[in-house]
């Protein structure tokens, strides 16, 4: 298989299933930001992440499953496992199994900490973003909620995984506050 077809030089896309569309169609954008969030989560395991790391390339894994969806249009057969109510309930599971070993938060925190934990914070803000595309997209075109419920508790998760991150370093994010002096 090539890493170019020549195909797209022109501004549009294949889908799957055939149809054509111009790359800058709500639906590209969507899974395209969900590839930003793919590639962000790549750099996080790439840092110290211990035994995250495992659990961020199954994330990594699912956002893919994630992106294929949104790739095909209505009536494209499933060619890949669609994101379930369980995929939902593993990152919840995830959340609370490192935030049982957290403080509890009084207020905002910065994203700031180790390199580990920022690009973490990074993550997070780029799901986020693909949360919006996504939810954009949606206002046009049937999205299965659980996508963007998987987009949302994954944002969630990334920002326990970077206050547990620092936590295993020793290190205490600055706090926001409303006005630096």
């Amino acid at each position: 298989m090539k890493v170019y077809t020549r195909t797209g030089d022109s501004g549009d896309t294949q889908l799957f299933g055939g149809q054509r569309v111009p790359k800058n169609d709500e639906r590209v954008e969507a899974y395209g930001a969900v590839d930003e969030a793919i590639a962000a989560l790549g750099v996080v395991a790439a840092c110290e992440v211990g035994e995250q790391k495992q659990q961020i390339h199954h994330v990594q894994n699912r956002l893919f499953a994630l992106g294929s969806t949104l790739a095909s249009p209505k009536g494209t057969p499933e060619t890949i496992e669609a994101i379930s109510q369980q995929d939902v309930d593993d990152l919840e599971h995830w959340i609370d199994t490192l935030d049982a070993t957290l403080p509890e938060l009084h207020n905002f925190i910065l994203p700031t900490g180790t390199p580990a934990a920022a690009q973490a914070h990074m993550a997070r803000a780029v799901v986020r973003r693909a949360e919006r595309r996504v939810v954009e997209f949606s206002a046009h075109e049937l999205v299965e909620p659980v996508l963007l419920k998987y987009l949302n508790r994954l944002s969630d998760a990334l920002f326990v995984v970077a206050r547990h991150l620092n936590a295993e370093e020793g290190d205490t994010p600055a706090a926001f506050h409303k006005k630096d002096h």
